[in-house]
């Protein structure tokens, strides 16, 4: 008659069973979408506190950067040292659209074209 209790070495072999290692992997599988996903919400939570810290800032003396008209588009003005902050396309529309101009070599520099949008 056989044992009513599996031996050891029944349960050892079990513990590799298809359906064991089918639930392993699931776990492993569901531990891994959730350190994606812990790994995600901290780095957007980095990116909101950098955001935080230094948006309408001056990269030169770190104040808060005021925002005022000139010529007709709103530019960034640091009361602190003077520096100006330009927002994509406010260049072209305060200085013009000179091709041949040190603005649009620049532009080119940064690898800029007219058809293509800045970031």
């Amino acid at each position: 008659m056989p044992p009513l209790l599996p031996s050891h070495e029944d349960t050892m072999a079990n513990k590799n069973s298809p359906e064991e290692e089918y639930f392993a992997r699931i776990e492993a599988e569901k531990r891994e979408r959730l350190a994606r996903q812990l790994d995600n919400e901290r780095a957007r939570e980095e990116a909101d506190a950098l955001k935080a810290a230094h948006y309408m800032h001056c990269g030169k003396c770190g104040q808060k950067m005021m925002t005022t008209v000139f010529k007709g588009v709103e530019i960034e003005v640091c009361p602190g040292c003077g520096a100006v902050l330009l927002d994509p396309g406010e260049l072209e529309q305060l200085a013009g659209d000179d091709q041949s101009s040190l603005f649009h070599n620049l532009a080119e520099l940064f690898g800029m074209s007219e058809d293509q949008e800045a970031p």
